[in-house]
């Protein structure tokens, strides 16, 4: 299709199916039927027979009165991955990276209002949030949110200003729309991006796009280090550059396999 479905185009059934997928997580692994309705925002009829055809395809399991997701949701999520093909060209420029700054290093795309993890090189744990590839963050808070955020049009970054109010994580973190529009313009002209400690304490990080072959970031890439160890001055003059450096090598290695996935495709 060459632009997204209309309303009327579109499955409400599966829409309410992949609603009840969502409402679980690291919060709320196990949930009653109840529970579901209510955060799925569904009748208890509905929610039931949703669950009970996931229970079917062998996506959910039941419990007694409780239900929970099973490894085989992962299979959705690697399905994107692996169309992705992103960890396999960039894990070994990754890797190097991180051989030469001893900084931990992730790759991430677009999932309004959040940036999920799709490949990530750690050295020491940094924050009090554990990562791992698909874990999600707040876009408007991490460099790499930034990063991507800088890449949609003026119309999309209107409208993505206008969900707000954003979470304040730390007494750093920029919220107000005219900031954020102020700081994602700046990244735009830069081609990178730098948050200090915007969403946690004590870490700062800097973001670089990976770009597809029409041009168009695919994924963004990033570096975070610890604010009481790495100052702002190393992070721009030392870690950048070299950060800057293997986004290209990525780029370039990723227009070479003949993949052809876009930014858009990425930011969607």
């Amino acid at each position: 299709m060459d632009s997204p479905p209309e309303r009327a185009d579109t499955l409400q059934s599966l829409e309410r199916g992949l609603a009840v997928l969502q409402v679980f997580s690291s919060e709320h692994p196990q949930l009653t039927l109840s529970d579901v309705a209510r955060m799925a925002g569904t009748t208890r009829a509905t929610a039931r027979r949703i669950l009970h055809t996931l229970a079917a395809l062998g996506y959910v399991r039941v419990d007694g009165r409780s239900f929970s997701l099973t490894p085989r949701v992962l299979s959705l999520g690697w399905a994107y991955l692996s169309s992705l093909n992103l960890w396999d060209i960039a894990q070994p420029f990754m890797e190097e990276l991180v051989a030469k700054t001893n900084e931990s290093c992730s790759a991430s795309t677009l999932d309004l209002p959040d940036i999920v993890y799709v490949a990530r090189v750690p050295t020491r744990r940094i924050m009090t949030v554990g990562l791992s590839v698909g874990s999600r963050l707040p876009a408007h808070a991490t460099s790499m949110g930034r990063v991507l955020l800088a890449e949609l049009g003026e119309e999309e970054l209107e409208a993505f200003l206008a969900t707000g109010p954003f979470d304040v994580r730390t007494d750093r973190t920029q919220v107000a729309p005219d900031e954020l529009r102020t700081a994602i313009r700046r990244v735009r002209e830069q081609g990178w991006a730098m948050v200090d400690q915007e969403l946690e304490l004590g870490l700062r990080s800097i973001a670089a796009p990976v770009r597809g072959t029409d041009g168009r970031a695919i994924a963004a890439l990033n570096l975070a280090a610890a604010a009481p160890r790495v100052g702002l001055d190393e992070l721009r003059g030392h870690l950048l550059p070299l950060l800057l450096a293997t986004a290209e090598q990525v780029s370039t290695a990723f227009a070479r396999s003949g993949r052809t996935t876009t930014g858009r495709d990425a930011v969607r």
